[in-house]
């Protein structure tokens, strides 16, 4: 199982528009195969952080997952907001895998 973990950059007087692209993506992440974590908005600090997380068996479903993503008309019509909308300024991938199971105390 593969994380990804989405860093954007995000124009700060437009956080409202992020927000709806945030729960757009909710809904059509999970319908079209990946296991979404969740998006995050900034709160305090940084006002121009924000993330998304979500989790996919690996690289060849994350390719099959866009394909479908980019074929759902929920995902087409988000990908347009945020190019229309400009309230992403730079979004970088990372894809990790966990590193520190199992979790507990060692006996």
């Amino acid at each position: 199982m593969l994380t990804c973990f989405i860093r954007y950059q995000i124009d700060p007087t437009k956080r409202a528009q992020f927000e709806q692209y945030a729960r757009n993506w909710g809904q059509a992440i999970p319908r079209n195969g990946a296991d979404l974590i969740g998006y995050y908005a900034p709160h305090e600090g940084s006002s121009t952080l924000a993330y998304g997380v979500y989790n996919i068996p690996s690289l060849a479903e994350y390719e099959a997952y866009r394909a479908r993503l980019s074929a759902d008309p929920l995902g087409r019509e988000n990908y347009e907001f945020a190019q229309s909308q400009k309230f992403i300024l730079r979004e970088d991938r990372t894809f990790l895998k966990l590193a520190s199971t199992p979790h507990g105390s060692k006996s």
